[in-house]
């Protein structure tokens, strides 16, 4: 949970996310190519967040990437990204 643990924390500081959900979908690639026998390689997040109005979603996720850059650098493989505003979420 070290990795989880570390993508909460950056992207509650970073984001303020109203609505943060975190997915380890690492045991579902297991034995793939980047999958770390340890676990939280893969993941989905849904974010939803203030900080996003006005952007586009390359610019989202660029967002959510620079939170937690070390973290892509060091151990996630793959990363699926669900961002919206809160406005969007309550559509």
């Amino acid at each position: 949970m070290r990795i989880y643990n570390a993508i909460e924390a950056k992207i509650t500081e970073a984001l303020k996310p109203t609505f943060l959900e975190i997915t380890d979908n690492s045991a579902k690639h297991a034995g793939h190519s980047g999958a770390h026998p340890e676990g939280e390689s893969h993941f989905a997040l849904v974010v939803v967040s203030e900080a996003f109005e006005g952007l586009n979603r390359v610019a989202r996720q660029r967002l959510v990437y620079a939170a937690i850059a070390q973290e892509m650098t060091d151990h996630i493989h793959a990363l699926e990204l669900k961002t919206q505003t809160p406005a969007e979420r309550n559509v």
